[in-house]
C-alpha cells in the first residue's frame, strides 16, 4: 500500500446526499478515506441506502468501513428498517441489564441488514449535577456502575450479533456544561474523579471487548497540563493512557474536527495532524469536502516531513484493517423492516422510565376521563425539525398525534395547540388565551433551557392557569423552571413511545 493509500485509511469521512454522485466518488479517490459515516440527509428509505453503498463501494472498487450514530433516543439518523428506542437515559432509569442486551441485539440485526459495520454508540459519558447541554439523555446516568453494566451489556449484544459498538466520549465528558460543537469546554476534573467516575466506564467497556472508542474535544487541564489540549490532541490521554495503561487494543477515533470546539484552536489541517499524533487511527471530517481535503493533505505531508511517525501510522493501518476483516460481508439478509419484538421493547422501556417530578397528589388524571372536567393540551412543532434528525412518522401529524394518544387514555382533549420552539410574543398571548378556557392545561416543554421563548410560555400558562401538568420532552432540566403546585412529568425524551408512556402514567393509578 502506497503512503496516499496508507494516510487515507486513517480518514473516515462524510457525504451529501442521500444517492451516489460523481463529487461523492471524487472526493473518496482523492483522499483514499477509509471509511465512510452516514447522517440523516444520506437516508431517504431502507433500499436507497442500501444501493447507495453498494453504488459507493462499487465505483470505488473497494470496501469501506461504514459507520452511523445510532445512539438511540435523540440521536437516530435512519428513517427506516429500526427500532426506534428511547433514549439511554430513559434505560438508564429501569436500571435493567437485560434492557440494554435486548437492545444491542436487535440493533446488530437491524443495522448488519442495511450494511452497517459500526454503531458509534453507546454513550459512556457519566452525568453530574452540571447542566450538561451536549449529553443530557445521551448519557445512561450519574452513577458510573450503571452506566457501565448498561453500557457493557449492550456492547457484548452488539458486537455478538456481528455489528461493531464504539465506546465514547473517552475519557468522559458528562460534566461539561458546554456542548463541544459549539465551543470549547475546560473541564477541571482531577484524575481521582476521573478515575473513580467518568473513567469507570469506559475500563469496562474495554474488558466487554469493545472494537472502537471515541475520544472527546474538552480540554481537561488537570489530566494534561498542556496549554489548550483537548483531550483530542493529547498523546498522554490518547496514546499514553488509552492505548498503554489502559491496554486498549481497537481502534480509536476521534470525534467530528468540524466541530467548534476544535476550531477555536486550530484549522482542519492541524487538527488532523495533532489527532493523528495522538494517537488515533480513525479521524472523523464528517461534513465537508473542502475540510476532508485540507485533513488528508495535511496528514500526507506530515508523514511524507516525517513530522509525523510511519511505524505508527502502519501500525494504525494494520489495526483498520484487522477491523474490516471482522465484516466480510456487507449486507446480512433479511426484510428490511424493524425486528417484531423491537417496538414491544421500547415501550417497556419508556413505560419503566416515566419519573414523577412535582406534585404526586394532583396524579392520576381520573376525573378528565369522565368528560366532567376539561383539559387542554400545548404540543412542540416536532415535525419542523424533520430534516436535521429523525422524527417517527406517526409523529409528524402532531394534532393527529396527541389526539389519538389521549384518547388511548380515555381522554378528549378540548383543544391542542401546536407551537413552534421560538413562539413569538403573539403566538404566547393566543396560544395562552385559547387553553384558559379549559380546567387544566398539559403542556409538553421542549427544552426551555435552550428556547427563551418556549421557557416564556411555560411562564406565561404557570401564571395564568391554576391547574397545570408540565411533561418534560427531550432533557430533563427543565423542571427547574416548573413551579411546585404543578405536577411534572417525564420519560426522558420525545420519543413516540416515550410521550405515550408519559401521557399513559398521566392517568395510570401507579403514577
Amino acid at each position: 500500500m502506497r503512503l496516499k493509500e496508507m494516510v487515507g485509511q486513517k480518514l473516515m469521512i462524510g457525504v451529501s446526499g442521500a444517492e451516489m454522485t460523481d463529487g461523492m466518488a471524487e472526493i473518496f479517490r482523492e483522499t483514499h478515506a477509509g471509511g465512510v459515516i452516514f447522517f440523516r440527509p444520506n437516508f431517504s428509505d431502507a433500499k436507497g441506502f442500501k444501493k447507495l453503498i453498494a453504488d459507493l463501494e462499487s465505483t470505488l472498487g473497494r470496501k469501506l468501513i461504514v459507520a452511523v450514530d445510532h445512539e438511540g433516543g435523540r440521536v437516530i439518523h435512519l428513517t427506516e428498517g429500526v427500532t426506534v428506542f428511547p433514549d439511554n437515559l430513559a434505560l438508564g432509569k429501569t436500571r435493567d441489564e437485560s434492557f440494554a442486551e435486548r437492545q444491542g441485539a436487535i440493533e446488530a440485526l437491524e443495522l448488519r441488514r442495511l450494511g452497517i459495520d459500526l454503531n458509534l454508540a453507546p454513550t459512556l459519558d457519566v452525568l453530574t449535577e452540571n447542566f450538561s447541554p451536549n449529553i443530557g439523555i445521551r448519557s445512561y446516568g450519574g452513577n458510573p456502575d450503571w452506566v457501565s453494566k448498561l453500557g457493557a451489556a449492550r456492547i457484548k449484544a452488539m458486537q455478538a450479533g456481528g455489528l461493531s459498538a464504539c465506546a465514547k466520549h473517552f475519557p468522559g465528558q458528562g460534566q461539561s456544561p458546554l456542548d463541544a460543537h459549539l465551543k470549547l469546554p475546560v473541564l477541571p476534573t482531577t484524575w481521582d474523579e476521573m478515575k473513580r467516575v467518568h473513567i469507570k466506564p469506559f475500563v469496562e467497556a474495554i474488558r466487554a471487548g469493545v472494537d472502537t472508542v471515541m475520544s472527546s474535544h474538552p480540554v481537561y487541564p488537570n489530566l494534561d497540563p498542556s496549554p489548550r489540549t483537548p483531550a483530542t490532541f493529547s498523546r498522554k490521554l490518547v496514546r499514553e493512557y488509552l492505548r498503554e495503561e489502559l491496554g486498549f487494543r481497537g481502534l480509536i477515533l476521534s470525534d467530528d474536527l468540524e466541530m467548534g470546539a476544535l476550531s477555536e484552536i486550530a484549522s482542519i489541517g492541524e487538527s488532523a495532524c495533532r489527532a493523528a499524533e495522538a494517537g488515533h487511527d480513525f479521524i472523523l471530517v464528517c461534513h465537508k469536502a473542502e475540510a476532508q481535503r485540507e485533513a488528508y493533505h495535511a496528514l500526507l505531508d506530515a508523514y511524507r516531513s516525517k513530522r509525523l511517525n510511519s511505524v505508527e501510522l502502519e501500525e494504525s493501518v494494520a489495526r483498520i484493517q484487522a477491523f474490516a476483516k471482522k465484516r466480510p460481508e456487507r449486507f446480512s439478509g433479511g426484510t428490511l423492516c424493524p425486528e417484531s419484538a423491537g417496538s414491544g421493547l421500547a415501550s417497556e422501556i419508556a413505560r419503566k422510565a416515566v419519573k414523577v417530578f412535582k406534585n404526586h397528589k394532583m396524579l392520576p388524571l381520573r376525573i378528565y376521563r369522565s368528560g366532567g372536567r376539561t383539559l387542554s393540551v400545548i404540543f412542540p412543532k416536532l415535525s419542523s425539525l424533520s430534516r436535521q434528525v429523525l422524527i417517527e412518522e406517526e409523529c409528524l401529524d402532531e394534532r393527529s398525534f396527541i389526539r389519538k394518544t389521549f384518547s388511548s387514555a380515555g381522554v378528549v382533549p378540548k383543544a391542542i395547540e401546536i407551537i413552534p420552539f421560538d413562539p413569538s410574543d403573539g403566538e404566547i398571548k393566543e396560544t395562552s388565551e385559547k387553553v384558559q378556557a379549559s380546567d387544566l392545561v398539559v403542556f409538553f416543554c421542549y427544552d426551555a433551557h435552550l428556547y427563551p421563548q418556549t421557557k416564556k410560555l411555560l411562564d406565561e400558562i404557570q401564571s395564568t392557569m391554576e391547574r397545570c401538568v408540565i411533561v418534560l420532552l427531550r432533557d430533563p432540566y427543565d423542571d427547574e423552571f416548573v413551579k411546585p403546585e404543578a405536577a411534572c412529568v417525564t420519560a426522558f425524551g420525545f420519543r413516540k413511545a416515550q410521550i405515550e408512556a408519559a401521557v399513559e402514567a398521566l392517568f395510570s393509578e401507579n403514577s
